[in-house]
């Protein structure tokens, strides 16, 4: 195994800036940075050097539905993207992490499997009130809820009630209540029923005003109770507006949307292809373009997968039905060529790379050790290249399934070299060493009190 090591490069993303550099490592951490190329250190010439990216939305499913992920394949796939670290949500997973005892089984499947780092977040369901605060002080990173029904019977979907409850809870340790926004109050106007693979019927069952309606719910309540909200998989353009309105107000609101809403359109989703079926839709390019400026902006924080893959009979590849496919875009490989070839047009590199690094170790209280270079910080870093365009085979997929809605498509941005804790972890087109398992379990270290 590597210790101590140089690596310099022209473009290091430094101080917020792209810059000559040499980061020297040293037991998996960052001990000093060079403004100049230090002799003995790996010349990664003028590919950028950067933070290791952190993808904060990822359904890893182990235990329990490791035929539709798992750690080892999923932090294989992370490190092939140039991800460091991914935070794990409390589902798909099978016991679902509503409870300490959930957790522990949880950590103890990441046994030996990790080429990544994982956090965990835990979840709110109805009834499990008393087992958020268990759940906190083992140092989940946030708690996570739907608003609509999450498509798991083990987490059902919480009520305004369920929220106001927990939101004390939650608010005393200044963690963040994640929402996945949609309030299915109002039945849409939609005939997918009659026509189920149809992607248009879909789109329309999933309508925008469920989501902004959600969204207003959620910051109604970060108000009432002054607690953190994170609006995850941002998908309506409608409800920018609304986000930009409460940071404006000085609530303490982030959002993020995903790749996959920003890089593809309805437009281009034929029917039947149900690997692009998520929840909530892919909308059409002209919202998706807003989307893209509300990153510029900073009224979306930063970007995710929400990877959420499933075998090809629960995605329903065969039949093609959107009424009863599973909904997940199996992403995780792709966050940055993805999220790049979708926003290099509006957006230069130095405004990009915050919003895969710095942006998400913020919201999980992570900047302290992750998210830039600094010495201290831990060694994990990416080297890749923005112009280098790579078409998406299914071969070099390392999500447990091949399926994606990206093979095929030519994304712009290569993955170098994933280095984790120090030790390369992805180089070239390859994991590095099959052995060489360097990620590890991130549990939030100090308890913030409000």
């Amino acid at each position: 195994m590597q210790n101590r090591r140089s690596i310099f490069s022209e473009r290091c993303w430094f101080q917020d800036r792209l810059q000559p550099a040499t980061v020297v490592i040293n037991a998996g951490k960052i001990v000093d940075v060079l403004l100049y190329k230090a002799i003995d250190a790996e010349d990664a010439g003028n590919d950028i050097l950067m933070p290791g990216i952190i993808d904060a939305h990822v359904h890893i499913n182990e235990p329990g539905r490791t035929d539709w992920e798992g750690f080892e394949t999923a932090t294989k796939a992370a490190a092939a993207g140039g991800i460091t670290t991914v935070i794990d949500m409390p589902l798909n997973a099978s016991p679902v992490t509503t409870n300490l005892a959930a957790l522990e089984v949880k950590l103890h499947s990441t046994e030996n499997k990790l080429f990544a780092n994982v956090g965990f977040y835990g979840g709110l369901i109805p009834g499990n009130i008393d087992r958020l605060e268990e759940l906190i002080l083992a140092g989940v990173s946030g708690i996570k809820c739907f608003l609509a029904p999450s498509g798991i019977d083990e987490f059902p979907n919480v009520a305004e009630a369920d929220i106001s409850e927990a939101m004390p809870i939650i608010a005393k340790y200044r963690l963040p209540l994640l929402a996945h926004c949609e309030l299915l109050i109002k039945e849409a106007d939609s005939a997918l029923s009659s026509f189920p693979s149809s992607y248009k019927e879909y789109l329309a069952s999933r309508p925008r005003k469920w989501e902004n309606d959600a969204v207003q719910l959620m910051i109604d309540l970060c108000r009432k109770y002054n607690c953190a909200v994170h609006i995850v998989h941002v998908s309506s353009a409608e409800a920018l507006t609304i986000i930009e309105a409460a940071k404006a107000e000085g609530l303490p609101v982030t959002a993020e949307t995903c790749a996959h809403y920003i890089y593809f359109s309805a437009e281009q989703i034929a029917d039947k292809n149900t690997l692009f079926k998520c929840a909530p839709p892919i909308r059409e390019a002209a919202n998706n373009s807003l989307l893209k400026e509300a990153l510029k902006s900073g009224v979306l924080d930063f970007i995710t997968t929400d990877h959420s893959p499933a075998p090809p009979e629960i995605k329903k590849v065969d039949s093609g039905n959107f009424e009863t496919g599973w909904g997940g875009i199996a992403g995780l490989q792709f966050l940055l060529p993805a999220s790049w070839s979708a926003l290099k047009d509006i957006i230069d590199l130095e405004e990009f790379i915050p919003l895969l690094t710095k942006n998400p170790a913020k919201f999980l209280q992570l900047d302290h050790r992750k998210g830039t270079i600094n010495i201290g910080f831990d060694a994990d870093l990416t080297v890749w290249r923005p112009s280098e365009i790579e078409l998406i085979k299914e071969e070099t997929v390392l999500h447990r399934h091949k399926m994606s809605p990206y093979v095929g498509e030519k994304l712009c941005g290569s993955i170098v070299e994933t280095i984790v804790n120090g030790v390369t972890v992805y180089k070239n087109g390859n994991i590095a060493d099959e052995e060489t398992r360097n990620g590890k379990v991130i549990l939030n270290e100090t308890i913030r009190f409000a």
